[in-house]
Formats: structure tokens, sequence, C-alpha cells
């Protein structure tokens, strides 16, 4: 099963949806299930993992309802406030749904880089260890030392950080967050998504050899058995086709790579992470 790990659906005419924004002109408009479906099957793509885009509740419901009416979707991962105190009612509900696989805090838009350690988020972090459920982490470098911190007191949780933490490619921006993600990657229970990668360049101008240290970094970190494929579609069209990011991973990958390797890293590592 060859998955694609990481992209996204939206509808304008959905009350709780508030981005993209009218000035993101190249995709300020409807993408749904058969605006991807010519992309799956150019690359044999056969399920994909729709991540929220919206921190509303509605947004899973949205989601849940694509994914009931269309096979292509394997599993959503959604949204629910990790600091409410209505937060086990509503895991709860969402987790009696198959399609419902995965939760994802939008840390990245938060003013407080430290909220992931609030005491009130902790609480229900608990539940989704003592459920085995996973979460995305959509962070900045700036955010790393924080999600140390988390997993630190919460080593079993099953995490996944979304775009490799996001680095600032267009700038070159190396350090902190090479360090950052080596840190991370000491926990095994948190895998990485080769994904997002294209919107952190300069939209027009990239080339192909900007991402060639970040994702060979991210594998010598991670190791084939904890990465996996994301298109980050249609975000990814604010700078690439969904051909041009295949490209870019593959074209970057260890010549060594076995076959079952490559597997693992379009589908084998998501289908386990997210128990499709």
């Amino acid at each position: 099963m060859r998955i694609d790990a990481h992209q996204h659906y939206w509808n304008l005419d959905n009350k709780h949806t508030d981005w993209p924004t009218p000035d993101l002109t190249a995709i300020y408009r409807n993408f749904l299930p058969e605006d991807l479906e010519a992309h799956l099957k150019q690359h044999s793509i056969d399920k994909t993992i729709v991540v929220q885009a919206s921190p509303d509740l509605d947004e899973n419901e949205f989601l849940l309802d694509l994914a009931g009416h269309h096979d292509s979707i394997g599993g959503i991962v959604g949204w629910i406030d990790l600091s409410s105190e209505e937060f086990p009612e509503h895991f709860a509900r969402l987790k009696s749904n198959p399609k419902f696989v995965g939760i994802r805090p939008m840390l990245q838009s938060m003013d407080d880089d430290q909220w992931i350690l609030r005491p009130e988020v902790k609480k229900n972090i608990k539940i989704l260890i003592e459920n085995d459920f996973p979460i995305d982490i959509l962070i900045y470098p700036k955010h790393l030392p924080y999600i140390v911190e988390l997993l630190e007191e919460f080593p079993k949780l099953r995490a996944v950080i979304d775009h490799c933490a996001k680095p600032n490619i267009k700038d070159q921006q190396w350090g902190s967050w090479a360090d950052g993600m080596k840190k991370v990657c000491k926990f095994d229970s948190v895998m990485c998504k080769l994904s997002g990668l294209v919107t952190e360049t300069d939209h027009q101008s990239w080339k192909i050899n900007d991402f060639k240290p970040y994702i060979k970094h991210v594998i010598n970190c991670f190791g084939t058995s904890r990465i996996m494929f994301g298109s980050d579609w249609p975000v990814c069209i604010l700078a690439a086709s969904y051909d041009e990011v295949v490209k870019i991973v593959t074209e970057h990958l260890p010549e060594n790579l076995t076959v079952e390797e490559k597997e693992l890293l379009f589908g084998g590592n998501a289908k386990k992470f997210y128990k499709l």
C-alpha cells in the first residue's frame, strides 16, 4: 500500500474554514478528493492521510464525511483542543470512528511557544498515551526544545514531526534545527514526515539541491523505519506541483536504499503509525 501521509482538503463555503486567506491566490479555492485523484493515480498512491487545516471541531466532521465517501482517504488527523476540559468527551466520540487516526494541535500558530507544556495540556496528553493514539506535531525549529522536554516526561507518546519542523531553507537555517532534530529522534516513539519543505524555500526560485542536506539529515537521524512521505498538497502548490514534491524526495534518497526501505517511506511506516 502506497500512502501519501500528509495532505489537506478544504471547502471555502464551510463557516469554520478560516485558511487559506484570499491573499494566497494559488490555493484560495476548494480542494476536494476529485482534485487529487489524477495525482494519486499517476504516482500509484493507494491511500492518503488527510490532515486538518482549521482548529475547529467542525473540521473533524467535514473530513470524516469525506472519508466516508472516498476510499482513497485512509485516515483523518483531526483537531481537538488539548487544553480543554471537554477533551476526553470529544476524543472518545471521535475515536469511535475508525477513520479518525490522529490529532494535530496547531502549535506553530500559538502565541505561547511552550503551550504544549501547560498542565492542562499534559493532562490530556496522558489520555493519548493511555489509548496509544498518535499526535502530529506542527512546529518551527524554535519549538523543538519544548517538544524534547515533553518527550522526556512522556517518552511513550507516539508523535510525528510534520514538515521536518519547518526549517527556514530559504535562509539556509541549520544549526538550531539540526541539533533539535538530533535530540528529538532519540525517542523511539517519534517519527518524521518528509513533507512541507518546498514552502520553506523561495517559492519562485528554489533549486532541487536546496533540500539535499535537510532530507539527508532527517534520514540519518530517524532512519528508514521512522520517516514518511507527505505531499502537503495543496499547500505545496504555493511553490511546487505534486510531481515536483515527489521528485524532491525521491532524488535525494540514499543510493543504497533498498526496495523494502522505499516501501516503508512511501506507505509502510504511515500504515503502522496510524494503524490503518
